[in-house]
């Protein structure tokens, strides 16, 4: 059984973005990858998900590109890990913005309950998602950190994108 419609065939432009970025758990997968946290236990402990829903929620992200698997070595064990790729990069804008708007417009339950997007070149807190608002630079994963407190009392650089291997030459 479906979770919801499927709005990928929509004419609005909304509706199709929605279709992908409309699910809570997936953007919140996306932040913790963002966090630098990609690997299925890391993500699954910090949500507190059952394998189910995570892995509907990663494998619907894979297939829509926002995110890749790449292999990684677990004590002799192959395993995969989830990473960033440029398309799952360009959502960190949406992201900011409801972390912007959710600390402009709903109480936190707690003093600690607060998330800030930092821009790391400046080092400056931004009120804007796409671009810093002290020295107006625009907004990259490369260039942002959040600011959690729950989680640490230094901002957190974002984890990127891949680079792409150069032609010719592997990765």
């Amino acid at each position: 059984m479906a979770l919801r419609s499927d709005w990928s065939r929509r004419t609005c432009s909304m509706a199709r973005g929605l279709d992908i970025l409309g699910d809570p758990w997936g953007m919140l997968v996306l932040r913790e990858v963002f966090f630098g946290n990609g690997r299925f236990d890391a993500i699954k402990e910090r949500l507190g998900a059952a394998d189910s829903v995570l892995t509907r929620r990663l494998a619907a992200l894979v297939e829509a590109g926002l995110l890749t698997r790449r292999p990684y070595d677990d004590g002799g064990r192959q395993r995969q890990e989830y990473v960033l790729t440029a398309k799952g990069e360009d959502v960190l804008p949406v992201l900011n913005a409801v972390v912007l708007w959710s600390e402009k417009h709903l109480p936190a339950p707690s003093e600690r309950a607060h998330m800030f997007v930092v821009h790391s070149g400046c080092g400056q807190r931004t009120s804007s998602a796409d671009s810093c608002t002290a020295c107006g630079e625009r907004l990259t994963a490369g260039n942002t950190s959040w600011h959690s407190l729950t989680r640490t009392d230094l901002p957190v650089p974002l984890a990127t994108a891949p680079a792409a291997p150069k032609n010719g030459t592997a990765a």
